[in-house]
């Protein structure tokens, strides 16, 4: 099957936040009142039940120039996913379509996948059981993949006036970033195409009108070192040698070790690190 990306040019976005609406609706998420953030930006950051928020930044350009921006934040859907690489019970997996979702019968709420996320967009949310007892379940943006599996798009792609989103096949949507790019170059000299090769490509890639860092985006997100060891050569080769059942109880350790970043193992090179 083709993947497909949703692609959003920030320079086309009015700030509407009709995106935001969309994906509560679909998804049913409730609502979450927020404190005044100064600005008439509704919430600071994505959250459990707020899977894409709209960024108001103010923005002074090489020129002196006072500029609005604003860009839609949701998962970005890595190729290579920090999120899968450091799950322990691989609830985090790849869809068909590319995109990476939660399975949350597996998500034991460890929390390593929010701690490892470059882009801080994996939450943990809390629920109660019958008993009263709460648990956690991590949770983010689907891509609707719900809506994808039955031909549609997602639906903040489709709710957007100004075309500042849209969806498609991976070939289709980089060769319409490639081509929107030459067109803004004159008036963002800093244009460019956020699809970091750090982790893999992503399937939410954006033209932006500044560099990363302006938009709260690490420059040269990466998948930590100690996850690609432990999760594509330590733990096949433990399983031939200890077996599944033995290997689990040895990643259970293993995980803790590494990716917790309150524990003392803690590889800082891509998580935390938005430089």
């Amino acid at each position: 099957m083709a993947e497909y990306i949703k692609y959003v040019d920030v320079t086309k976005c009015d700030g509407c936040r009709a995106c935001m609406v969309a994906c509560k609706n679909w998804n049913d998420l409730p609502a979450e009142p927020e404190e005044f953030q100064g600005s008439v930006q509704s919430h600071a950051n994505v959250t459990a039940n707020t899977w894409n928020v709209l960024s108001f930044i103010e923005h002074e350009d090489s020129k002196g120039n006072l500029d609005y921006l604003f860009r839609h934040s949701s998962c970005f859907h890595c190729t290579d996913a920090a999120c899968v690489k450091v799950c322990p019970e691989e609830a985090m997996h790849y869809t068909d379509f590319g995109s990476v979702n939660v399975d949350s019968d597996k998500c034991v709420g460890c929390g390593y996948c929010v701690q490892n996320c470059p882009f801080d967009v994996v939450q943990l949310a809390t629920y109660k059981d019958k008993n009263g007892k709460e648990y956690k379940k991590a949770q983010k943006c689907t891509m609707c993949v719900d809506r994808l599996e039955e031909g549609m798009q997602p639906a903040c792609v489709t709710t957007c006036h100004t075309d500042a989103m849209e969806f498609g096949t991976q070939e289709e949507m980089l060769k319409k970033a490639k081509k929107r790019l030459s067109e803004i170059k004159d008036k963002y000299p800093n244009a460019m195409i956020y699809n970091p090769e750090g982790v893999g490509g992503t399937h939410t890639i954006y033209v932006l009108a500044e560099k990363p860092s302006v938009y709260g985006l690490p420059e040269k997100p990466k998948v930590p070192t100690s996850a690609v060891v432990w999760k594509d050569y330590a733990q096949p080769i433990g399983k031939m040698m200890l077996g599944a059942t033995s290997m689990a109880l040895v990643g259970a350790f293993v995980s803790n070790k590494l990716f917790n970043k309150e524990g003392k193992g803690h590889e800082e090179d891509g998580g935390g690190s938005h430089e």
